[in-house]
């Protein structure tokens, strides 16, 4: 089978599940990974034909996107903020929406710790998308980071080796958890925050492959992870320290509510670029 006819498969056999432009992102990203081609040698080399192994490949990969598997999880990697992360069903696949939250907070960091030793803990690491991102692009920065999961905590800590940067990774419950190693000048968490009602409107690719317990809170408790993080950081954040979540878009203003009752100072909202809460800081910044 020549590639040209390979594309046309995958329009073909997706386009019950996939708009036209996504499964044309989707075989490139295929392409790129398995046969080193981009978008333009795709088009010049239309007329080749795929050996029998990569072939097997593609057809693999075909399946398990009809059974709206994450290309993410097929090719076993993600990139984050220009840095490539190893994902599996063990990790969140990272977000662009967290990019946001990681450029919000090495904004602040240069505006207000230039050339300071700070120390920063990642609440919820998974893949550790957020503290190596953080860790790789200041270098003024001790980085800390936690996690519930085993399985999770083995992803982050080949990221960290796959990208050089040093990160200290804690395995703890947050929910059962009395006290920190230390004091912080930044504690940053994306924590599970999707209510139960909502995952209607979730897509099926998150629905059936991502991890659960990295994903959903019950209904009637759903700021239970902001809860108890913020009554951690009343005790650990430095006096000039701020905390830093990633946020469900429905609970913006009841998530300020909470910082606000916890007597956290400075409490700003942010919208992430498609209009929606996303972002919460609370603190000294």
């Amino acid at each position: 089978m020549t590639l040209k006819a390979l594309r046309v498969l995958f329009k073909d056999k997706l386009s019950a599940i996939y708009p036209p432009s996504e499964i044309e992102s989707i075989f490139q990203i295929l392409a790129k990974y398995k046969l080193e081609f981009d978008g333009a040698t795709l088009i010049l080399e239309g007329k080749k034909e795929v050996n029998a192994s990569d072939l097997d490949f593609f057809q693999k990969s075909l399946e398990r996107l009809q059974k709206n598997e994450p290309i993410q999880y097929i090719i076993g990697e993600s990139y984050f903020y220009e840095l490539l992360f190893k994902v599996n069903s063990s990790v969140l696949i990272p977000r662009p929406e967290t990019e946001e939250l990681v450029q919000w907070i090495i904004t602040d960091v240069k505006d207000h710790f230039l050339n300071k030793k700070i120390q920063i803990l990642d609440i919820g690491t998974g893949s550790g998308c957020i503290a190596i991102s953080l860790a790789k692009n200041l270098p003024n920065a001790e980085v800390w980071a936690l996690d519930i999961s085993d399985e999770a905590l083995d992803i982050a800590k080949e990221n960290a080796v796959i990208n050089k940067v040093s990160i200290h990774f804690l395995q703890a419950d947050i929910l059962q958890l009395k006290k920190l190693p230390q004091t912080y000048d930044i504690i940053v968490s994306n924590p599970p925050y999707i209510r139960q009602a909502e995952k209607k409107q979730m897509h099926h690719n998150v629905l059936e492959f991502e991890p659960d317990k990295a994903l959903y809170v019950q209904d009637d408790n759903p700021l239970l992870f902001y809860k108890k993080i913020t009554e951690l950081a009343l005790k650990y954040l430095t006096k000039n320290g701020s905390l830093y979540f990633e946020i469900n878009q429905y609970l913006g203003e009841e998530t300020v509510q909470l910082l606000k009752s916890f007597g956290l100072a400075k409490r700003e909202l942010r919208k992430d670029l498609l209009g929606n809460d996303r972002m919460l800081r609370g603190g000294s910044l």
